[in-house]
């Protein structure tokens, strides 16, 4: 009796404890994994996790070791002698690596030097600031030496106003040696000022190291040309979007092979985010968006053969594959996320179809907590296509009650809204506050085919708004919904669609939350810096009175034409930092919203950028955020 009633005890606190919740301060105690590699023996998988540290408003990262096979992990303190280098030459004899060079003169005193305490900043371009850094003359350059003590680096741009790696988020994979170590292969956008600004021209560039000379070797090619792969047998592989200024073109597999190059995935309605050649040089694996995941594809090489080339899809389910690490024998090392769980390291069994976990960094936590669930819905569209939602519902969802529920407005605006784990716009912790969360793959979301990706462009209020309204509509429906009770969120485009909605709503929503969104889209051409993006998306510059698609975006789809309808609370979120959608887009919002007598606020960050990464700062962030919906909803 007394054992029964003591496993009775542990089964109640067990059950107990699952039932807590995901709150804002549990998230971000979660550790993020990040994988570094396979050690040389091809025994053990080293990576880093990084736990975010509140108090100190920072994070602590350490170093791991873990068999391929799956097993007892081991901290360590240098990885770097575990894993291959690929900044060393294949002789071993250089080690490539990048440095910032001061080029031009941009401060006062670089012009007046007896003038040092200036604090002058003078410009003849564009492209003096960039994401969240003014541009102070400084370039990314790449740099090699001889691998050993004391030795000198030589700067293989020298005196070019060029970045490599590219700014503001490339890093070492912008440059690899080539096979042989003879050269060294990097990607620039050799362009500056203005121009720099309206092009996304990069090109893959190849510096010999005995004759000192450089050839382009995408010359030819108008867009990004990026992340250069050499192949078991020596072939330069890179990914290549072909149409300047589109940022968000179809990305695809090139393969230089015999004098020619190869588009491996010309015919294959998708676009690569990450590759990896197979040991043999058959194969090639690659990491692409498809109906709101992202999994693991495979397209065979065939050489100048006549086999067919054929893309294949290898992983199959709801979640998302993300790094692909490496191989060991049959089985592909990845990380591994869904809407409930932050990335751990997976190993997939290509021949067998299983998956198991390698790392259990954040398991033990997950354990404690009644998670959401998370149902596909397929809505039919104003112009009768079928849109994949997601839904994410409460823990402990209980169908007989009624529920507050969020229209959740992915940025981008062409990106992919798949089984990814935010830290900020986390959809498990917005449904164990209550609320279920419709989130639409609306035109713009990559893994629905190239048209539908593009289908966004120059129609910024269009069709993608009805797509917003159709998905909301549609899942009002439900029992569970209450219709009265709609929130409407988003950041970025999506901040954009918050305020453009916040017009046209017709009293569907109670609450409104835009984070760094476009309220005039004509201060938004006159103030952001990747001018490309607006080039392309909004179809040109508010001065072009005979352009009928640009001149479309600056009336019809601009929100700040549509505030006299407004009539719902709203919070306005905006980083100080942000120049790719700057402050005064906030302001001029929250100021309309003000003068018009709407509740409202504004929740300004001045070190933040686009997004927000301070622990502190993102706490206040969540708290606000449902402080907000509290009050409003």
């Amino acid at each position: 009796m007394k054992k029964i009633l003591f496993l009775t005890l542990i089964m109640m606190s067990l059950n107990a404890m699952a039932q807590n919740v995901m709150t804002p301060e549990l998230l971000w105690k979660l550790g993020r994994v990040t994988p570094l590699g396979i050690s040389k023996d091809k025994k053990n998988i080293i990576y880093k996790v990084s736990t975010p540290s509140v108090a100190e408003n920072k994070s602590d990262s350490k170093y791991f070791s873990i068999p391929v096979n799956g097993g007892k992990a081991t901290e360590i303190s240098d990885y770097k002698t575990l894993i291959n280098d690929k900044n060393i030459s294949s002789d071993g004899k250089y080690i490539v690596y990048n440095e910032e060079v001061k080029i031009d003169n941009v401060h006062g005193k670089d012009f007046y030097p007896e003038l040092e305490k200036s604090n002058v900043q003078i410009y003849n371009g564009l492209d003096y600031r960039h994401w969240d850094t003014w541009n102070e003359g400084k370039f990314n350059h790449v740099f090699y030496k001889e691998n050993k003590e004391g030795s000198v680096g030589i700067d293989i741009l020298k005196g070019e106003n060029f970045d490599s790696p590219q700014k503001p988020f490339g890093g070492d994979e912008d440059y690899i040696w080539s096979p042989e170590g003879k050269s060294i292969l990097y990607v620039c956008k050799k362009k500056a000022g203005t121009q720099y600004a309206i092009s996304t021209d990069t090109n893959i560039y190849e510096y010999n190291l005995e004759t000192g000379k450089t050839i382009n070797r995408t010359e030819g090619n108008l867009g990004y040309d990026t992340a250069p792969q050499f192949s078991p047998s020596g072939d330069l592989t890179w990914l290549q979007m072909k149409r300047d200024g589109y940022e968000a073109d179809k990305n695809d597999l090139i393969v230089s092979f015999k004098g020619l190059k190869m588009n491996l995935t010309a015919n294959w309605d998708g676009t690569v985010s990450s590759f990896k050649w197979s040991n043999d040089g058959k194969k090639i694996y690659f990491i692409a968006p498809i109906d709101g995941t992202l999994q693991l594809f495979e397209v065979n090489f065939p050489g100048l053969t006549k086999i067919a080339i054929s893309v294949r899809q290898i992983t199959k389910g709801d979640f998302d594959v993300h790094d692909l690490v490496g191989f060991s024998g049959d089985d592909f090392i990845v990380t591994r996320t869904d809407m409930n769980h932050a990335a751990e390291i997976f190993s997939y069994n290509v021949k067998k179809n299983t998956w198991k976990q390698l790392t259990n960094v954040n398991t033990a936590t997950y354990a404690t907590l009644a998670l959401s669930k998370t149902e596909r819905r397929y809505v039919t569209t104003t112009d009768g296509k079928k849109m994949l939602v997601w839904v994410i519902l409460p823990p402990n969802f209980d169908t007989t009650k009624k529920y507050p529920t969020l229209l959740f407005c992915q940025g981008g605006p062409q990106s992919p809204l798949t089984q990814s784990y935010s830290f900020r716009w986390n959809f498990s912790l917005m449904a164990a506050n209550g609320y279920v969360v419709v989130a639409p793959n609306r035109r713009g979301m990559q893994g629905h085919g190239v048209e539908w990706n593009e289908q966004i462009s120059k129609d910024w209020g269009g069709q993608v708004m009805n797509d917003y309204l159709s998905a909301i509509d549609d899942v009002a429906k439900e029992k569970y919904v209450d219709a009265s009770r709609l929130g409407c969120v988003g950041a970025s485009y999506g901040g954009y669609s918050v305020f453009y909605l916040a017009g046209i709503h017709n009293n569907r929503f109670k609450s409104f939350i835009a984070h760094d969104g476009v309220f005039n889209t004509q201060s938004m051409f006159g103030t952001t810096e990747e001018v490309f993006f607006n080039n392309w998306d909004f179809g040109g510059a508010y001065w072009e009175k005979d352009n009928a698609a640009a001149q479309k975006t600056y009336t019809t789809f601009n929100p700040i034409n549509y505030v006299q309808n407004w009539n719902t609370p709203i919070l306005i979120i905006q980083g100080g930092n942000d120049f790719r959608v700057a402050i005064g887009q906030s302001q001029e919002a929250f100021q309309a919203a003000q003068l018009r007598g709407i509740k409202s606020r504004f929740l300004y960050f001045p070190e933040e950028n686009h997004w927000v990464l301070k622990p502190q700062n993102a706490q206040v962030w969540q708290k606000e955020f449902y402080k907000w919906l509290k009050e409003t909803l």
